[in-house]
């Protein structure tokens, strides 16, 4: 789960990372009343799920709170579109009003789980404000990184050899390293999946603050969060894997225009790239689970149907928990609730495969029967097409 900039910062602050001052506005009023309050110059930043805010248009300096109010006016409303939003972009609820600062560098702080290590990675790189993939392709040799052994923060002494090693001055080391300590301890506080700060900045006197930050939750860890929760922005998601979410599916739309129903996210995996092999483009990620229910198979087929690129669904079930009996009677109550007009392939191996099969025959809807796998991903890309 992504969470807003000014949401992420909360989470540092409460955990001693130093923040600019700063205060969240839905309106111009709040807008500019925030702007008094922070006197002087002042930065309003677009709040989405998305970087390269500033190059969209979205992060704008004022001089003072009238300007900000203007600045806010056109923001506000606005259909922001960056390299991570796609061209459809994403539209401004809210707005961060923040102090500016005697910015003097720019670092880069981040967390992250190394899954080949099986261990947090903290990273540090002098190449702050510009994304960590494109200095990890020009210059990696500007990224340090840190070990975390489980069970354990970032260490004290790794944290001021980080802080040196970006070249932080002496006299503002001690600062550094502690707010890079408090950012681990963020990190594995609220079971995160990624943690950095970018820019991180040493300013003219020799503070440092975190000026941006960003904070991915790992799902599968919020039922030890409730209120973190409470930040989920569901304006920032696509409405229909919202919809997955209600019924426990795990559901990413694509723009192809072959859907896919699968059980396991090996099996989706697989299934999306046998179709790219047979000339077709994935609509989806469905992984219904091991255990669906019937209704979940219902919910799961609407959702699938909502994709107005849909020409195809391709069904790949191997029953285990997952009966195929009990995808079978799902699927054709689904079909007959939503009078399905697009083709419908279905592959099913396993438990009750025979009755799951004769449960498809009988219905009198036309469903085509796959043998193997690489027979359905043909079959569906043809009637696709």
């Amino acid at each position: 789960m992504k969470i807003h900039e000014y949401q992420a910062k909360a989470i540092l602050a409460a955990r001693g990372v130093p923040v600019p001052r700063g205060k969240i506005a839905y309106t111009v009023d709040e807008a500019e009343a925030a702007a008094r309050e922070l006197g002087g110059s002042v930065v309003v930043k677009a709040q989405i799920h998305a970087g390269g805010r500033g190059k969209g248009g979205g992060v704008k300096v004022a001089k003072d709170a009238t300007e900000a109010r203007e600045i806010a006016k056109k923001i506000l409303g606005m259909t922001l579109v960056t390299h991570q939003t796609g061209p459809g972009g994403r539209l401004v609820t809210r707005v961060l009003i923040e102090e500016t600062l005697p910015i003097k560098r720019e670092l880069y702080l981040g967390v992250v789980l190394d899954r080949a290590l099986g261990k947090l990675v903290f990273m540090a790189s002098a190449a702050g404000g510009v994304e960590i993939e494109e200095v990890a392709a020009r210059t990696p040799e500007l990224i340090l990184k840190a070990v975390i052994e489980p069970g354990h923060e970032l260490a004290p002494f790794q944290a001021r050899k980080l802080a040196f090693g970006i070249g932080i001055p002496a006299a503002s080391v001690g600062a550094a390293a502690k707010a890079m300590t408090a950012l681990v301890s963020a990190y594995q506080d609220i079971d995160g999946s990624l943690a950095e700060i970018n820019p991180f900045v040493l300013t003219a006197d020799g503070r440092v603050f975190a000026l941006d930050a960003k904070i991915t939750l790992d799902d599968n860890a919020l039922y030890r969060h409730k209120d973190l929760v409470e930040l989920r922005d569901l304006h920032e998601e696509d409405p229909l894997e919202v919809e997955a979410s209600r019924f426990g599916l795990n559901y990413i739309k694509l723009d192809g225009t072959v859907a896919c129903m699968v059980n396991g996210a090996g099996l989706a995996m697989a299934t999306m790239d046998i179709i790219k092999y047979a000339g077709g483009n994935p609509a989806n990620f469905l992984d219904v689970g091991g255990g669906a229910s019937a209704e979940q198979i219902r919910s799961a087929f609407h959702i699938l149907l909502s994709d107005k690129n849909v020409r195809a669904v391709l069904i790949n079930i191997f029953g285990g928990i997952l009966r195929c009996d009990t995808l079978a009677t799902g699927v054709v109550e689904a079909a007959r609730e939503l009078n399905v007009q697009v083709p419908i392939v279905v592959r099913m191996e396993g438990t009750n495969v025979e009755l799951g099969r004769r449960i498809l025959a009988d219905s009198g809807l036309n469903f085509t029967v796959a043998d193997n796998m690489k027979d359905a991903a043909e079959k569906v890309v043809g009637l696709a097409q």
